[in-house]
């Protein structure tokens, strides 16, 4: 099966980003992608939630999700929304950074709500509080393709490895973690806890990521780390994307799942212990 990776340098102008990320899908699907993935927050970038207010949608308003909805119907691909920020209802007026699955009918199979959010200081310039502007979901998300059961998750969850052994144990066999990684920390730790996440639960990983400095015209700018992966389910790095927005391809050989399993069946060994 192949898969199409979008490595995006998203702005805070959702308009902007909606035309390059067509023309992305277009040329996956050209390329002979039955299935496309995009990063976190394909639709806006921005370090300003006066800003986000201005130009965020709800999901049912969200251009977006509309547009991307009707290339999956047009082209007859799926489609992963790595996630979209989206106004909600909530009295706290914080966002929600939703992920869709979309079927070749422009149907939205499954979606979910990150559940842990980015509050860190990296170093004395790099901090992050990502609950002040999105509020957690509370639930475990998996979606039914034809190809694969798909564990769906987004950027910071990857540290939080209950999550995946609970998507493993529904019977994930692809995960995915689309994500907008710190420069800092993705050099110190994105290969290894995706790798990690891969070879604990025998999933193929895959995490379409953001990349670059994101354009902003009143606002300050945020850099991103790139790095698209696809991981085998024995922890092989399959595509690695590098710094440059684009397209990038990678085949997906089901049966490695089984076979990994095979070879170390730890899901299958897992033992009640209790605390310390």
């Amino acid at each position: 099966m192949k898969a199409a990776l979008l490595q995006l340098n998203v702005s805070d102008d959702p308009a902007r980003n909606l035309g390059i990320t067509l023309g992305m899908v277009n040329d996956a699907k050209a390329r002979g992608a039955e299935w496309v993935l995009t990063p976190e927050v394909t639709n806006c970038v921005s370090t300003s939630r006066s800003h986000q207010q201005d130009v965020l949608q709800t999901e049912e308003g969200d251009q977006t999700l509309a547009a991307l909805r009707e290339a999956a119907a047009r082209l007859k691909i799926w489609l992963l929304v790595g996630s979209l920020a989206l106004k909600t209802k909530d009295a706290d007026g914080r966002f929600a950074n939703r992920s869709f699955l979309i079927g070749p009918e422009g149907q939205v199979v499954a979606k979910y709500d990150k559940i842990h959010m980015f509050d860190v200081q990296v170093n004395d310039t790099e901090t992050y509080c990502e609950s002040a502007g999105y509020r957690p979901g509370t639930q475990a998300v998996m979606g039914d393709t034809p190809f694969a059961k798909v564990g769906i998750t987004i950027c910071y969850d990857m540290r939080f490895p209950q999550l995946y052994q609970a998507l493993g144990d529904a019977g994930a066999e692809i995960l995915t973690m689309p994500s907008a990684f710190s420069p800092v920390t993705g050099a110190a730790h994105w290969h290894a806890l995706l790798r990690a996440r891969a070879i604990e639960t025998g999933c193929f990983v895959l995490a379409p990521a953001q990349t670059g400095e994101h354009a902003s015209a009143n606002h300050k700018t945020r850099k991103t780390y790139g790095h698209s992966l696809a991981i085998s389910p024995w922890g092989e790095v399959l595509l690695d994307a590098g710094r440059d927005p684009g397209v990038y391809m990678v085949d997906l050989d089901m049966g490695q799942v089984a076979s990994a399993r095979r070879r170390i069946p730890s899901m299958a060994h897992k033992r009640h212990f209790d605390g310390p």
